[in-house]
């Protein structure tokens, strides 16, 4: 799961520095990754996404409107309730390395709450375990989720909304919201893995 794929990020530096952002420094920190004489430099988080796929589409017939270089990352979240009509779509190495294909994020048209949408790459026997953590992490006496595995796929498709979670604030950019997404799903799997 997380261990092997963060080892072989790891690999990829030269040199005794790595740079890590914060969720992943503190996994190497905890389970002891690097060798003798190597060094972490912390990155900072605003900079995890420079490098992703951005693409806006109509949510009715998913066409696409444009895709976005990573300034859009810098629009207030609401952007997303003024245009109901539209996700983001958002492809990046960094949701990868955690098992994920990708994340869409909307506006729920009933609900108004915003919607995190993607593709969880986990077998399906680690069904109750992700079910435990959500219970577990997402707040409210309606806190929702969906959560369906495809065989066809081999992928979970998992639906949540970032209004349950913890910390989560309307206020934050879409990138905010995109880290957070992150860092949320990241915990996800590093409780998985330790179970």
């Amino acid at each position: 799961m997380l261990k092997p794929k963060i080892e072989q990020h790891i690999k990829t530096f030269k040199g005794d520095q790595v740079a890590l952002h914060k969720e992943e420094k503190e996994y190497v920190e905890k389970h002891q990754l690097l060798e003798g004489g190597m060094t972490i430099v912390e990155k900072d988080a605003e900079g995890r996404f420079t490098d992703a796929y951005i693409e806006r589409s109509d949510k009715e017939f998913e066409n696409l409107i444009a895709v976005e270089t990573s300034e859009f990352l810098h629009q207030p979240l609401t952007f997303l309730k003024t245009n109901k009509k539209e996700f983001i779509y958002l492809e990046s190495k960094w949701f990868e390395l955690i098992g994920v294909d990708a994340v869409s994020l909307e506006v729920d048209d009933l609900f108004g709450t915003y919607e995190a949408l993607l593709g969880l790459k986990l077998q399906k026997k680690y069904d109750k375990a992700i079910r435990s953590y959500l219970q577990a992490e997402l707040q409210g006496e309606n806190a929702k989720f969906a959560l369906m595995f495809s065989a066809e796929d081999g992928l979970w498709n998992f639906n949540f909304s970032l209004n349950d979670v913890k910390g989560f604030t309307e206020d934050m950019t879409i990138g905010e919201a995109y880290q957070f997404i992150y860092e949320f799903l990241f915990k996800l799997m590093e409780a998985i893995e330790e179970k």
